[in-house]
């Protein structure tokens, strides 16, 4: 265990102490407790600047159709999975949705501007049969569902790997116990099925929560010129335009500060309701 809590104590809870730059006018020359403190300067100049709030609401807007299409995604993978009797079969499958994880996000990228692009594969067809091309790469309106589908491609075989550790507990007994008593398939998934895998899919939909405000910074870095900021500035990218190329540490570190704030106060709003219907949630 030694690695990962160095790992883990050097590069989250050491450098949180860098956090104090929000507050501060930082100059790197002058280092960390050398630069003048601005106070709450930057958070006012963060909520006064619309930029940012273009930012957020677009981080919002992408968020919530990460949770509400991708999500499920995973968990009806997992129990189409699940339900393959031949082992062989059901590991190739595995292997086949795990395999995109594995391909960085420019791969991914560049794979979607060949299929989708102005001159991808796609356009390419169209053109042969003489119908209208459409570039979806370029389109600021796609651009959100386009960014969706990519996380869906690329992670959802992943992400079925805790549902189907999960169906792996459940007796198998239930299931023909319940089928003895006249459950069809939707019955025996309703009643034996989702309450065993509830505690499981509670506690993942409260980390996602947490975590709602991080929607992929190199995926919508490396799209960010196709649509323009307007379309798919999200609050990493703004960070890193600000502080990292713009030079405005103190103002780039107010604005990561204030999400890993709201990020913190939805993991616990999660949990309180997670208690509330029974659930032990991320801690009791």
């Amino acid at each position: 265990m030694l690695p990962g809590l160095a790992y883990f104590l050097l590069f989250h809870y050491g450098a949180l102490v860098g956090n104090v730059i929000a507050f501060k006018e930082y100059v790197p020359f002058d280092g960390l407790w050398g630069s003048p403190w601005t106070g709450l300067g930057n958070f006012r100049r963060m909520f006064e600047d619309t930029a940012f709030w273009d930012a957020v609401l677009n981080t919002v807007w992408i968020a919530v159709l990460q949770l509400v299409f991708y999500f499920p995604v995973p968990l009806g993978l997992a129990l189409l999975l699940h339900s393959l009797t031949r082992s062989s079969v059901r590991r190739f499958v595995q292997s086949v949705a795990y395999l995109p994880h594995f391909i960085s996000w420019v791969i991914v990228v560049a794979l979607f501007q060949q299929l989708l692009g102005d001159t991808g594969l796609l356009n390419s067809g169209l053109n042969g049969v003489g119908l209208h091309t459409v570039d979806i790469i370029g389109n600021p309106d796609a651009f959100k569902p386009l960014v969706v589908a990519q996380v869906i491609w690329k992670d959802a075989g992943w992400g079925t790997i805790i549902f189907l550790a999960a169906l792996a507990q459940v007796d198998e007994q239930q299931y023909e116990a319940a089928a003895i008593d006249g459950a069809g398939p939707w019955r025996r998934f309703w009643h034996v099925t989702l309450p065993a895998i509830r505690p499981v899919i509670v506690l993942l939909l409260i980390m996602r929560l947490g975590d709602i405000l991080s929607v992929g910074f190199e995926q919508m870095l490396l799209q960010r010129d196709a649509v323009g900021p307007e379309a798919s500035e999200i609050i990493d990218t703004f960070v890193y335009y600000q502080g990292i190329v713009g030079g405005d540490y103190g103002f780039a570190a107010a604005a990561g500060l204030f999400k890993g704030v709201v990020g913190a106060l939805l993991v616990y709003a999660a949990n309180k309701v997670a208690h509330r219907l029974g659930e032990q949630g991320v801690y009791k």
